[in-house]
């Protein structure tokens, strides 16, 4: 059995909130085991705490948002999908804000993050991850996401885009930590030009760029691609920061079209089969 883990010692990141706009600072700081990964607003009276957990998911426009009582972060899944892909089980995330840095619009930065706060093993040993037995899936009309009984963990995305240059993008990877860190850690998140004015109309994308997403405009990409296949890398990092809200996971996910909304209704499934 293995044991458990947390960061070795306490790291701090600042940047700017993707979403928010506003300027941000994480740290991450060891944590008992058996705590899971907790989120500390520090900028509010008394530091309400959440925990990264499905119960606590009560919005996923755009983003994953978790709120218990009066702390409330979103777009935490970049951060939770490079913990989960670095095995991090316990971590106290402190942020100074509602959202954390969106960075480069990756989860790179995050994995540079904790490997430079180091990993140690506890004392507890880890819970056995949920073996998926049989098939659970959630549709939706055009759409769909579904996780298979799998020796392993693994996620088959097929991503349908009308733009001209992204079009069907397919993806298929078996989660390992170097895996994760050389195919989809660096991949960014997507954004397009002719949704700007819509979404800052609704208070979102108030801190987006150039230097922290990928931009298409009508015809062309306006930032120099990572992968050809950045798109698709992107929604597989984030259908594992999603899922990682239902805990470490034995199984094979295959998705079209899947989004936040189905990502985490998926996680809520699992934990509801496993019980």
């Amino acid at each position: 059995m293995e044991r458990q883990t947390t960061v070795a010692s306490r790291v701090m990141y600042t940047g700017i909130g993707l979403h928010s706009g506003r300027d941000v600072t994480i740290a991450l700081n060891p944590a008992p085991a058996d705590s899971g990964i907790v989120f500390v607003r520090t900028d509010l009276a008394g530091l309400p705490r959440v925990a990264a957990q499905a119960a606590n998911v009560t919005n996923t426009m755009r983003a994953t948002t978790l709120e218990s009582g009066a702390a409330k972060v979103f777009t935490v899944e970049h951060l939770l999908a490079a913990f989960y892909a670095m095995a991090i089980d316990n971590c106290l995330v402190e942020i100074s804000s509602v959202e954390p840095p969106v960075a480069d619009g990756s989860s790179l930065p995050f994995l540079r993050l904790i490997e430079s706060a180091g990993i140690v093993r506890q004392a507890q040993l880890r819970r056995p991850p949920i073996v998926v037995k049989e098939t659970i899936a959630v549709r939706y009309p055009d759409k769909f996401i579904a996780i298979l009984p799998y020796d392993g963990f693994r996620i088959t995305f097929t991503s349908i885009n009308p733009h001209p240059l992204l079009g069907v993008q397919f993806g298929d990877y078996e989660i390992t930590p170097e895996v994760f860190a050389r195919e989809l850690a660096p991949a960014r998140t997507i954004g397009f030009m002719h949704e700007v004015e819509a979404l800052q109309a609704q208070g979102l994308a108030l801190g987006g760029s150039l230097d922290n997403a990928v931009v298409y405009d009508d015809e062309k990409c306006l930032t120099p691609l990572r992968f050809p296949d950045e798109l698709i890398r992107h929604k597989i990092l984030d259908v594992i920061g999603d899922l990682a809200l239902a805990g470490r996971i034995t199984g094979h996910v295959i998705a079209v079209k899947s989004s936040h909304a189905l990502n985490t209704a998926l996680a809520k499934e699992i934990i509801k089969a496993s019980m």
